[in-house]
């Protein structure tokens, strides 16, 4: 398999050689040096350089081989390339040295007046004499007219002094969508399908390094790729690791390498930790009779440094390949040093750890005694730390498959609660063996449908989920309770009503009086009896103002959110993310700050909304939780239809149908739906959002979440009214005016009242207008306010009442600016000017000697509109718009719809960037 020619992720670096190539074609001069780890690609972007470069010769070389010490032998490579490319290289040049300005010189006249790029690969691998013979000669360049120099080093050579000065540009690892992109080529080239678990296990070894994810997609065969064959354990083995990042591992002395594989594996244990203990490793080395000299700056320069407390790798892959690249011998004797100088009930766990991990054969003592040690009931234990426990318990234990598969299922519900589903799911494959008791049996399918419910279909985690909860309820009812409550969440995230009272209406909640309210109350709410689930769900959420455990304070937040209580959904779910942050619970926190997501979207707080979101989508990403990924991509698409980003909506609303589609996550294609429909109505294309609502909010097929339809019934009635469709919504405000009365939205009273005036004869219109803004004082939300005054704004100019309706056109401004609601500022200033208003914006330039009418079907027919369109934006005749169309043709002197788009949108140009 022949690496590709296209490089994923380096759009910026690839820009910034291209802007060295502009310049030689131009006449100056130039240099960049190129700083990377082992395989980022550095030698690839010279390759590309080289290739690209069109206009004139290119010198490409490397450095000659490590144990070549010849003076000047670096140069003389690239004599060779010289001669090869150009026939010009002086025979004899460096028999007597060089000065330091003969290689400018040289330079010069290889060009010989032509652009001429030189490209160096290793350069930091040159002889000393040749190394400062090119950094001399790279930081003049721009003296050399035409001349450019790109060198390659790896990363922490890069502040050499040969090198000082130079511009330097870094190459880090791959963007998660480019490593993807590079795994879609790698593997397509193996086989048609790779499976998604595959996939995701790749990423995360490869950690970005694209020579790493190369190697191991060439590792695998076929059948692997696709998931109907086991992979290899571990993925990036020892020798992949060694051949990619760990070339300057062997030249290592051997004290300063063993000292370094102690602090690997010291590490080991604790992976996400800043580094390895130095005192710890300290101690381990006079053990073994290594003194501190072993960790000489010089020495390990490249590999690892230490400030003294902590030592740290230069990056993990170098630490993995120290730990994985040794002989299993001196990891056991690592391991086993470690061990020794731990002491003390605190290091415990860690001691036990290293034990095990020193062991070659089963102990069922220690793992009996680790396996307890991981299971302490200590809130501060890493996770991580704890499933390393488990699996190594489970490996030291052969005789009895029950306490087998039960502690590497323990590993791998810890692995995924620490963000690691990937390798959750290795662990619960490997436990899979033998007959096993029920209720070992139970715990594993708890954690496959946990998993599932994180990134998987819904329908999956939920019969995965039910599966657990029933051969667990006889052994371990408090597992199976989380189960159901599991099971519940999959069918809510589903919008399936009755799977979602299946789910709870099964099964003992056990001694949990708090488990029992939230079952009852949320039992009676899908079952529309919301006196009833009132008490036992107010009971739940005032128990969580004492506690601290984040899983129950998130149940609680749900429940304050189906009481119609959002400020204490805010403040249950702010406090549950400030605990599961504390906690380091990876796979928790995007939860926590999904749900505190829409409980500030539904309070009306949409920049708070889209704060927590894209915080929730970048932890989402870390813990592997594509579910909760489409959940915020939905969140951060209605944030945008608020905030009029038509672009932004799109992208959103693509990247959770993506998901949500394939995933059955009908809640938050709802939401995406919801968020392109708003848009539209935004920008004054109501029979789009019409359109794009009615299936959501009528009944049929097509219905949307149970949980979201009724918060969307508002944007269909104002977008049907708008339309000319108002019959279509009748039924729906009225199913609407049902669910307002259930008390699950602060907003619902004055969002019902203002359907009902845009459904409304003139004669009861004006009422209900006013008492719509009147219930609108009782509950938050700048927005909904906004677009209320702007509805009765329209409704009273329509009335012939401009004064009046200036009144409230002029608040609904203010509050849209405040909202940064820029179409829906654009349309206001728009009905302001057609009073006779020029306060909110005068138009721009030849735009200006039109009226205002004229100018709003100056916009709408711009926009692409036809007259019939632009009749009901405006709530206008057809007839009239034609009027005013031919009025504009002959005011601004165009003969087509054509030319009208192009003169405004140069007049807006212009009025924007004046």
């Amino acid at each position: 398999m022949r690496s590709p020619l296209r490089l994923y992720g380096r759009r910026g670096e690839l820009e910034a050689v291209a802007a060295l190539s502009d310049r030689l074609r131009t006449g100056c001069g130039g240099a960049l040096l190129i700083a990377a780890e082992p395989g980022f690609g550095r030698a690839a972007l010279l390759r590309r350089a080289a290739r690209d470069f069109e206009a004139g010769p290119v010198l490409h070389t490397r450095a000659v081989p490590a144990e070549s010490r010849l003076p000047y032998s670096g140069l003389h490579a690239l004599l060779c390339a010289a001669g090869d490319v150009l026939s010009a290289a002086p025979a004899g040049l460096l028999s007597s040295g060089l000065a330091p300005g003969d290689l400018l010189e040289l330079l010069r006249g290889l060009a010989a007046g032509r652009p001429l790029l030189v490209c160096v690969d290793d350069a930091h691998l040159w002889d000393d004499r040749s190394r400062a013979a090119l950094g001399f000669a790279a930081r003049r360049a721009q003296a050399l007219r035409g001349v450019g120099l790109l060198l390659s080093v790896t990363g922490h050579r890069a502040q050499d002094p040969d090198f000082a000065g130079l511009p330097v540009l870094h190459l880090g690892p791959l963007p998660e969508h480019a490593a993807r992109d590079l795994l879609h080529e790698l593997s397509g080239k193996k086989t048609e399908r790779t499976d998604p678990a595959v996939r995701e296990a790749l990423l995360h070894e490869a950690e970005g390094n694209p020579a790493l994810l190369e190697a191991l997609v060439r590792r695998l065969s076929p059948t692997q790729l696709s998931g109907h064959a086991p992979l290899p354990r571990p993925l990036a083995d020892g020798d992949t690791l060694l051949r990619t990042v760990g070339d300057r591992l062997a030249a290592l002395p051997p004290d300063t390498a063993f000292l370094l594989l102690l602090a690997a594996a010291a590490q080991e244990q604790t992976p996400e930790a800043a580094g390895a203990d130095a005192a710890l490793v300290r101690r381990a080395a006079r053990a073994a009779g290594i003194g501190p000299a072993a960790l000489d700056a010089d020495e390990v320069a490249g590999v690892a440094r230490s400030d003294g407390e902590v030592i740290r790798f230069h990056s993990s892959l170098l630490r993995r390949a120290v730990h994985a690249g040794a002989t299993p011998a001196r990891r056991r004797a690592a391991h086993r040093l470690l061990a020794t100088v731990l002491a003390g009930d605190r290091d415990r766990l860690p001691r036990l750890l290293h034990r095990a991990l020193a062991a070659d054969g089963p102990s069922p003592r220690l793992a009996a005694d680790l396996a307890a040690a991981a299971a302490a009931p200590d809130p501060w234990l890493p996770s991580l730390q704890r499933s390393l426990a488990f699996a190594c318990a489970a490996e030291l234990t052969t005789t009895d498959d029950n306490a087998r598969m039960s502690r590497m299922t323990a590993a791998a519900e810890q692995a995924r609660l620490a963000g690691r589903p990937h390798r959750a799911r290795e662990l619960l494959a490997a436990a899979r063996a033998g007959a096993v008791h029920d209720a070992v049996r139970g715990r594993a399918e708890l954690v496959t449908g946990a998993l599932a419910l994180g990134d998987g279909p819904a329908g999956d985690a939920y019969g995965a989920l039910l599966v657990a909860a029933g051969l667990l309820g006889p052994y371990d009812p408090e597992r199976a309770v989380a189960a159901r409550l599991g099971a519940l969440e999959a069918a809510w995230a589903a919008g399936d009503v009755p799977a979602c009272v299946a789910a709870l209406d099964g099964g003992d909640t056990g001694r949990d009086i708090a488990v029992h309210d939230y079952r009852a109350g949320m039992l009676a709410a899908l079952d529309a009896r919301p006196e009833e689930a009132r008490g036992p769900l107010r009971r739940v959420v005032e128990r969580a103002a004492t506690d601290d455990d984040p899983v129950r304070l998130l149940r609680a937040g749900t429940a304050a959110l189906v009481l119609g209580d959002i400020a204490a959904a805010c403040a249950l779910n702010g406090r549950g993310l400030a605990i599961g942050r504390g906690r380091e619970l990876v796979a928790l926190v995007p939860r926590l700050l999904e749900h505190l997501a829409y409980a500030e979207l539904r309070a009306g707080r949409h920049a708070r909304a889209g704060a927590h979101a894209r915080e929730g989508l970048r932890a989402a990403h870390r813990a592997g939780r594509r579910n909760c990924v489409a959940h915020q991509h939905a969140i951060l698409a209605m944030v945008a239809s608020v905030e009029s980003d038509a672009a932004a909506v799109a992208r959103h609303v693509t990247e959770a149908m993506a998901i949500a589609g394939p995933h059955g996550l009908v809640q938050a294609a709802t939401l995406a739906e919801w968020a392109s429909a708003r848009a539209d109505l935004g920008r004054g294309r109501a029979v789009e959002a019409a359109a794009r609502l009615g299936p959501l909010v009528r009944a049929g097929s097509r219905r949307g979440h149970f949980a979201v339809r009724m918060l969307a019934v508002p944007c269909f009635v104002e977008a049907a009214a708008l339309a000319g469709q108002p019959d279509d919504a009748h039924s729906p405000v009225e199913e609407f005016a049902v669910w307002a009365a259930r008390g699950g939205d602060p907003q619902a009273p004055a969002l019902l009242a203002r359907c009902r005036a845009l459904l409304a004869g003139p004669e009861q219109a004006e009422a209900l207008y006013a008492h719509a803004l009147a219930r609108h004082e009782l509950a938050d939300g700048d927005f909904e306010w906004a677009r209320t005054q702007l509805l009765y704004g329209k409704w009273l100019r329509r009335r012939r009442r401009p004064r009046e309706a200036r009144g409230r056109l002029r608040d609904a401004l203010v509050a849209f600016e405040r909202s940064e609601a820029r179409t829906w500022v654009d349309q206001t200033r728009a009905e302001l000017r057609a009073t006779g208003d020029v306060a909110g914006g005068e138009p721009a330039g030849a735009l200006s000697c039109l009226t205002p009418q004229q100018l709003r079907i100056a916009h709408c027919v711009a926009e692409g509109a036809t007259n019939r369109e632009v009749a009901l934006r405006l709530s206008v005749s057809p007839r009239t718009v034609d009027h005013h169309l031919r009025n504009v043709f002959s005011v601004l002197g165009v003969r087509s719809r054509v030319e009208l788009s192009r003169l405004v949108d140069r007049a807006e140009i212009k009025g924007a960037h004046p």
